[in-house]
Order: C-alpha cells, then sequence, then structure tokens
C-alpha cells in the first residue's frame, strides 16, 4: 500500500483533485485524479468502471450530486493508503486530451484586450469598443475536430491575406502567428434543444476548468473576418491543458466581475457571483512575458453560458467554452502577443531574440494558479506546444 507525500506548498493538494486521462507504458488511457506528483489511478482505486473510459465524458454527464460524491471519496481515499498499482508518479505517466470536444465557443469577455484591439484596428473611433460589447458576452463558433492536448507541436497555418500595400491577397503562411491566453470552460451536463441555462444555474452544469490557448494567425482573421467573423484564422488548432480542475475547487477563487455599465439584460443577471481569481502567466521561448489576470474579466462563464443557450441551443456533455484573450491594465498583463507588441511595432526581447509574432520552433507555455480552500493556492498546470514550419 502507498501513501502519497503531499508537499505542503503543492498546487495539487487535497483542495485541487483535478482530473485528467492519462496512460501508463502498453496500457489504455483512462481517468486520473493529480495529487501532489503522482496520478491516481481511479478505475482501480475506486473499482468504477465509468474511470476506465478514455475521456471523462461519461463521469461528467453523471451530474453535480455525483460529483460530490466521488470528490467526498477521493479526498478520503489520498488521506490514507492506496493500492500500489493505482498511483503513477507524474513522470510516469502520459497525458492525453481530457474530454470528447463536443462543440466549441470563444468568447471575447476582456475590455482590456477588446479595447486595445479596438484602439489598433480602428483608431479614428472615439470609442475602442463596437456597441453591442457591454450588452452582451461577444463569441464567435469554433471547431471542436482541432482541439489538442498540451504538448501537441501547432503547424504553422497557411491561408489568405492582405496587406495594406498589397493590390490583391495573396496565399501562403502565416506571417503574425500569435496566442490568446484564456481560460477555457468545460460543460458535464447540457441541456435540451429549446431550453436555456440561467446564470444561477452555472454550477449545475459546468464541469470544471481547464487553462486554454485559441492560436490566431492575424493575418488571414484580418483579411477574412469582416462582414462575418473569425474563421480560418483560429480553426487550425486551440490547446488545453490536460488537468481538469473541478469547479468544486475554485470556490475560494470566486469573486464579483467588474461593475458591469449598463446594467446586462435580465437573462444575464444572477445572484450568484461567478467572477475568478485566476492569475496566468504565458512563458515564449522559456521566459515570462506576461501575467494576464483573469479577475480583470468583464463577463463571467455563468454569463457566457447562459448567453450560449438562451435562443434555445443545446448544450452537451463536453462542450468547451474559451474566455477570449486575458488581458489586465498594464502592458506585463496583456494574453496577446498583438497587443503586447502593439501590432508588431514594439517588439520584445525573448531570451535574447526580439520578437514580434510567433517563429518556427518557439514555444509558448500558459500555467494559472488560483487561491484554495485551505488557504494556498491550486494549480491548473499548464498547456505548452512548438510551432512547426508551415506544410
Amino acid at each position: 500500500m502507498t501513501v502519497i507525500p503531499i508537499p505542503d506548498d503543492s498546487l495539487f493538494g487535497v483542495d485541487n483533485l483535478p482530473y485528467g486521462v492519462f496512460s501508463t507504458a502498453g496500457t489504455d488511457p483512462r481517468v486520473g485524479v493529480r495529487v501532489g506528483d503522482h496520478v491516481v489511478d481511479l478505475a482501480r482505486a475506486l473499482g468504477d468502471d465509468v474511470f476506465a473510459q478514455p475521456t471523462l465524458n461519461a463521469f461528467m454527464a453523471q451530474g453535480r450530486g455525483r460529483w460530490v460524491e466521488v470528490r467526498t471519496r477521493v479526498t478520503e481515499l489520498v488521506s490514507g493508503e492506496i493500492a500500489d498499482d493505482a498511483v503513477h508518479t507524474v513522470d510516469d505517466v502520459t497525458m492525453h486530451l481530457p474530454i470528447a470536444v463536443a462543440d466549441y465557443v470563444d468568447f471575447y469577455a476582456s475590455e482590456n484586450h477588446a479595447s486595445n484591439l479596438g484602439r489598433l484596428f480602428r483608431p479614428q473611433n472615439p470609442d475602442p469598443l463596437m456597441p453591442n460589447w457591454k450588452h452582451l458576452p461577444v463569441g464567435y463558433h469554433g471547431r471542436s475536430s482541432t482541439v489538442v492536448a498540451s504538448g501537441v507541436d501547432i503547424v504553422r497555418p497557411s491561408g489568405q491575406r492582405k496587406g495594406p500595400n498589397d493590390e490583391m491577397p495573396v496565399f501562403g503562411p502565416s506571417v503574425r502567428l500569435d496566442i490568446e491566453a484564456e481560460m477555457g470552460f468545460v460543460v458535464g451536463v447540457g441541456s435540451p434543444m429549446g431550453s436555456s441555462i440561467t446564470p444561477d444555474r452555472f454550477a449545475e452544469h459546468c464541469f470544471g476548468a481547464v487553462i486554454l490557448n485559441d492560436w490566431s494567425a492575424r493575418d488571414i482573421q484580418a483579411w477574412e473576418y469582416v462582414p462575418l467573423g473569425p474563421n480560418l484564422g483560429k480553426s487550425f488548432a486551440t490547446s488545453i491543458s490536460p488537468w481538469v480542475v473541478p469547479l468544486l475547487a475554485l470556490e475560494a477563487a470566486r469573486i464579483d466581475t467588474p461593475v458591469q455599465d449598463p446594467t446586462p439584460l435580465p437573462y444575464l443577471q444572477g445572484d450568484e457571483k461567478w467572477g475568478l481569481d485566476i492569475d496566468l502567466a504565458v512563458e515564449w521561448n522559456g521566459e515570462v512575458v506576461t501575467r494576464p489576470p483573469y479577475a480583470q474579466m468583464y463577463w463571467s462563464p455563468a454569463q457566457m453560458l447562459a448567453h450560449t443557450t438562451v435562443n434555445g441551443a443545446a448544450a452537451s456533455t463536453g462542450d468547451l467554452f474559451g474566455s477570449g484573450t486575458i488581458s489586465g491594465p498594464e502592458k506585463n498583463q496583456r494574453g496577446a502577443f498583438i497587443e503586447l507588441t502593439w501590432g508588431g511595432q514594439e517588439p520584445v526581447t525573448v531570451a535574447g531574440e526580439e520578437r514580434t509574432f510567433l517563429q518556427d520552433g518557439d514555444e509558448v507555455a500558459i500555467s494559472a494558479t488560483a487561491p484554495g480552500a485551505n488557504g494556498g493556492r491550486i494549480g491548473f498546470g499548464e498547456v505548452r506546444a512548438r510551432i512547426l514550419p508551415a506544410v
């Protein structure tokens, strides 16, 4: 039998217990929980076949009551002895995409980010925000089939682009490849078509959160997104972290959103506060270049889910929705390189080299932490990927 050591300063203590899908040499992917520097095989430890599945979807679909029950059992389990063959060190496992992504929507919920892009793209306008921005969570429909796990390299996308001095569009690899540091939220229990989910029912439907990098080809995006929305400039890849931190672990991180003025319409109002105090850090080639604060986000994830379903659109187990780029008011809090370098006009020095946008071979890692129930911090791990040349 094994007693799992949990250092006092661990980001993966009993107040966290994130879920993921892992495998060991010669075995199939299955569900585990991270505890300290170890992974507990839940199918083996709890004797429940729902955890022998290659995704979290079957477990998530069982609902909040079941999520609470399992969390209680796991908390008790990791506080005592566990069968040796149910415990693996994190260095001995391979992590996989934790969910089968049913659908993917990405929002645009940071006022600082939206204002910065407005100033970059529409400098002639006195108000950098579009007229609808403070009335609804603006978003676009992404592509679930290109959501990948941390560690999967990203091939530089190709597409049409048209520079300000080009008479006609040209086709080729993106030359303004960017990141978007975000949080992603995973739907555990869906809703039928023709119904909707109110903000105060968010915790009944949202299972947990991941770190999300919505890779963006800014030159492709700029040419294609008028008059509709992002398409090829976004759909080539979205990366998420392998550990899903349960919403149940984020109680101590819940805060009010910034003041929303004008008052949102009634369907976006609720009594529960779902702002979240989460701190992110973005590494570019091993150097931290920015620290976006999720606490600054104007629209809460509960409002995003409410808006997604208010027209009667169905929600499904495994739906993923991103927060949009997280940016604070300071330059070192901007969550996209287009902001950090001000459209490429202000290069940053990364590991001794100047950068504006991503070059082939560059590696980006985004990590995140939040307050835990026991007064310390809990971690989301990281989402990491390297840029490969276009094919």
